[in-house]
């Protein structure tokens, strides 16, 4: 029957003499023989031993889970159990890392809209994604809010154009009016913007906001503590 030393046995399983080392002294493969010099000599049954090891290594198991399933004496009554707690850990770490993935590609994207890179930057775009959902949130609460006014507006063109009559269009403009100012109060109340300069997170005067050049994402508005006009980014702001 052939025997391994050390070196054979980790050459075989492509590992290192450490490794092969280090499970003897944790018990999961002990050699079968000492040569007169001491040295360790491994079997044809511990070679098995040492690939199922491996094996079950590259699909994550610990040391002490791979222990265990060699200390029972009915290991078929465990290895089912075995595999699907690996299962779960490997699907758990599989969501963590695709959320990971997901945060890292949306802190890419909000560093290209910012307007310079900083290790500042970071926390400025760590700040806007974690608000990102409710400003979302309130973005949709005003687009559905004001379906109704668009509709009004549409049918009161359309009668007008039609039949020639305007009082519809004519009620929906004080209608309209009363509508923007309310849902400008109330958006400028519920948003902050983060200063490019100095990093700052302030709230504008709501005449300076409403008036401002804008992008989608961005206005154009003067910081109150370094007291640079520039775009600022905008983000959840609201209590």
């Amino acid at each position: 029957m052939p025997q391994y030393t050390t070196g054979e046995i980790a050459k075989l399983c492509s590992v290192t003499v450490r490794t092969v080392q280090y499970y003897d002294t944790r018990g999961i493969l002990t050699p079968g023989a000492l040569s007169e010099g001491g040295r360790r000599l491994y079997r044809e049954e511990d070679l098995k031993k040492m690939r199922i090891i491996c094996f079950l290594r590259d699909l994550g198991f610990s040391i002490d889970s791979i222990g265990k399933l060699f200390a029972e004496e009915d290991p078929g009554s465990v290895i089912s159990l075995l595999l699907d707690q690996q299962e779960q850990i490997l699907s758990d770490e599989l969501s963590v890392k695709r959320d990971q993935v997901d945060k890292i590609r949306e802190l890419k994207k909000e560093l290209r809209s910012l307007p310079g890179l900083s290790v500042e930057s970071i926390g400025d775009a760590a700040f806007k994604m974690e608000n990102k959902k409710k400003l979302t949130k309130m973005r949709l609460s005003i687009l559905f809010t004001g379906i109704p006014v668009s509709l009004m507006e549409v049918g009161g063109i359309l009668l007008w154009a039609l039949t020639g009559q305007w009082w519809l269009f004519a009620v929906w403009v004080p209608v309209a009016v009363a509508y923007g100012i309310i849902v400008s109060r109330c958006y400028f109340k519920n948003v902050a913007y983060i200063c490019p300069h100095c990093h700052e997170v302030f709230r504008p005067p709501f005449k300076e906001a409403f008036w401002a050049n804008h992008t989608p994402n961005t206005r154009k508005l003067t910081c109150p503590k370094c007291s640079k006009k520039s775009f600022c980014v905008e983000t959840w702001g609201g209590e």
